[in-house]
């Protein structure tokens, strides 16, 4: 079958406009399982941290409360003294008992000033998690977070 020209140029005009407007889909990171999810909490969550100490800084500068899932999950990371961030020290943990540690689900989003995962997946309800971290003179820093997600 023969088409003139004009028609397949406006056929080819079509599928690469619907092509290129159209939306891909945003693929989302799980973080937290629904599995996970309705394990029992931690019954003991833990301070911050004990004392005073010149171990790196974590903010928490993700989520807004409540919020939607996926979220985009953000930590910013700074070291002081001249010390620098250890990411080999990055631990990420999921405050369910028993704990669990899903920091192999945020290292491929972590650099040294911090984590970015732009589509964390995470089940309706209350996410505590602990986030840890050293410095390359290894003084640590522990932050406790708590994310709200909402239907």
């Amino acid at each position: 079958m023969h088409c003139s020209g004009l028609r397949y140029c406006l056929f080819i005009a079509i599928a690469v406009v619907t092509f290129f407007a159209s939306p891909l889909p945003v693929e989302a990171d799980i973080l937290v399982t629904d599995a996970e999810s309705r394990l029992p909490p931690q019954s003991k969550v833990g301070p911050v941290s004990r004392a005073i100490t010149r171990g790196p800084r974590i903010e928490f500068a993700g989520v807004t409360d409540p919020s939607k899932s996926p979220v985009r999950l953000r930590f910013k990371f700074e070291a002081f003294g001249g010390a620098t961030v250890n990411l080999a020290s990055l631990r990420l943990m999921y405050l369910k008992t028993p704990l669990i540690d899903i920091t192999d689900r945020i290292k491929p989003y972590a650099q040294a000033n911090g984590v970015d995962m732009p589509n964390a997946e995470l089940p309706v309800g209350e996410h505590a998690m602990r986030l840890e971290l050293a410095d390359s003179d290894g003084r640590t820093a522990i932050s406790n977070i708590l994310i709200r997600i909402t239907p």
